[in-house]
């Protein structure tokens, strides 16, 4: 009973990791991107 204890809680961690670290991953993306459009802003 106790492994499958830990194995739901390390399932819950790395779920929860994950969301964590989309979420990073697209405020990075967004923030390239307004970089990059205020540093070129008239191209296309």
């Amino acid at each position: 009973m106790l492994i499958f204890t830990l194995a739901a809680a390390m399932t819950v961690a790395m779920l929860i990791a994950t969301g964590l670290g989309l979420h990073q991953e697209a405020q990075r993306v967004r923030l390239e991107n307004r970089v990059q459009r205020n540093r070129y802003p008239f191209q296309r």
